[in-house]
């Protein structure tokens, strides 16, 4: 490769023996970059990978000095082989759990009677996620917050029960031979990371540092005694902190570059990505590589529809089916499917098992939870899909996925979309614009729009930087209308495409 400059100032830091912060845009070869930095040196170093599929591919790319590793996969070689047997033990019913684990009966908190099952589900998953932090032991604030038991007063009366049984589900777990909790792959981690693990290499590479579970952040902050530490990723696409990841270059002691130059897009496009960066307050503005011919318009036939919900892509999933096409869900369907089989078990009168849905006896009360209840807005997308177009019709169009090879069109929440690209992209409509505020005194005469919060700037920023050769802004054409987002020589705002049928596109 011929280096740019920023590549070479990061190869200069590395062999320097800095502990070093790369902040990479999107489309800036970030993994080329890190192969590029290991292929001059003989020392060895380990790549922790974010998943499976890229420490495959990046073995493909990094010298044989190089070891291409998820922290699971060290973890299993260090600890889990001995649970082998609790990994592969038969599934069981989380209320069979409850009950071995002294969880025999259901308890009133509020004017809402916790059934055995919601609580043993609740106590199983505090025991996960203990295990996505850096604590040392499962406290109060490891509990779940149960759908219809907002109130702190009552979360804290749920906790107080809850703790203990939690706290013996993980003293099960450390038994390697048998135990009543099933045992998975992020329990073995947990139990390493607690050992206060030494990795055996000269440096340590990791990468989508801005999503970093905080027990992998443990594990590789406490390396940097013995061995030279590498972070690589991109602060504006840190998307996940709704479910504890945490972005480790803020602030993360060492040498911080950039690399800014773009070579999946042209300038056009760098233009509509340094808008949403600019609103994250991110450390970061994107070059558009001007041999890449970019553009911004409309688009009819995509090749992915990009949405803000699963909600919504389950939505556009229906709308593309209705026209005709052949239609992928990224990730599979598996979990709108189990919310349509949530819904239906409500609408015919049974309680559900669904842990964002247990405490509900009917669906008029998740109906009216949804439409009154302000920590309950964001399942109104939900009831309004149920609503329109009933469960069956739901759990049909999840049959009739395809898969992503064979589809003509791939819909996908922006999170689901992170690390991936398409040539054309559509946003869809379910990216909401900021609420406007009421006049008063100091804003005079017209409503003025909130300013747009953070994590959304961010997801906008990773859906409009997943295309490489055009992008239909559709659903997030709002910004041009709004005061923070105007850029100068952009069209203004118009209605979302929909794509054409096979069959209209011909004609």
């Amino acid at each position: 490769m011929n280096p740019t400059d920023e590549q070479t100032a990061a190869a200069d830091a590395f062999h320097a023996g800095h502990h070093l912060a790369l902040q990479a845009g999107a489309g800036t070869g970030k993994t080329t970059t890190l192969a590029f930095l290991t292929r001059a040196t003989t020392r060895r170093g380990r790549y922790l990978a974010y998943n499976r599929a890229i420490a495959q591919d990046a073995a493909a790319r990094f010298p044989s000095t190089v070891q291409c590793k998820t922290a699971h996969a060290l973890a299993y070689a260090a600890v889990g082989h001995r649970y082998t047997r609790r990994l592969n033990a038969p599934r069981r019913p989380a209320w069979q759990t409850g009950q071995a684990l002294g969880l025999t009966k259901a308890v009133r908190i509020g004017d809402r009677e916790i059934s055995q099952r919601a609580l043993s589900n609740a106590a199983l998953r505090t025991v996960t996620r203990f295990c996505h932090t850096a604590d040392e032991a499962i406290t109060r604030h490891h509990v779940p917050r149960l759908r219809g038991l907002d109130d702190p007063d009552l979360h804290a009366q749920l906790a107080a029960h809850l703790v203990p049984f939690a706290r013996k589900a993980w003293a099960d777990l450390q038994h390697p031979d048998d135990g009543a909790v099933r045992f998975d792959h992020d329990h073995y981690l947990k139990i390493w990371a607690l050992a206060r693990p030494r990795i055996q290499a000269d440096f340590l590479l990791l990468d989508e540092a801005q999503d970093t579970n905080p027990v992998v952040e443990q594990i590789f902050l406490a390396q940097r005694e013995h061995a030279q530490l590498v972070m690589v990723g991109d602060s504006a696409q840190a998307i996940y902190h709704w479910r504890g990841a945490k972005d480790v270059m803020t602030g993360f002691d060492g040498t911080q570059l950039t690399l800014s130059q773009s070579f999946r897009f042209g300038p056009d496009l760098a233009a509509e990505a340094n808008r949403w960066l600019h609103l994250a307050d991110a450390p970061i503005r994107l070059t558009g590589t001007p041999a890449v011919s970019t553009e911004i318009g409309p688009v009819t036939q995509p090749d992915a529809v990009l949405c803000r919900t699963n909600v919504g892509a389950m939505a556009q999933v229906m709308i593309l089916m209705a026209a005709g096409y052949r239609v992928a869900l990224a990730g599979g369907g598996d979990s709108l499917q189990a919310l349509a089989f949530a819904a239906r078990d409500l609408k015919e009168g049974r309680r559900t098992h669904h842990p964002e849905l247990i405490l509900f006896p009917s669906w008029g009360d998740l109906q009216d939870y949804a439409a009154h209840d302000p920590a309950g807005r964001d399942l109104q997308p939900l009831v309004n899909l149920v609503d329109t177009h009933g469960t069956e019709a739901i759990l049909t169009a999840v049959a009739h996925l395809a898969p992503e090879p064979h589809a003509q069109v791939t819909v996908s929440t922006a999170h689901k979309a992170k690390g991936r690209e398409w040539p054309r992209v559509l946003i869809a409509d379910d990216f909401a614009r900021p609420k406007d505020n009421t006049p008063d005194e100091q804003t005079g005469p017209l409503p003025t729009p909130d300013p747009i919060d953070d994590a959304e700037a961010r997801l906008a920023y990773v859906a409009v930087t997943r295309t490489r050769q055009r992008l239909d802004l559709g659903g997030l054409s709002w910004i041009h209308d709004h005061p923070d987002g105007p850029l100068v020589g952009h069209d203004r705002p118009r209605p979302p495409a929909l794509p054409q049928s096979p069959a209209a596109a011909r004609k």
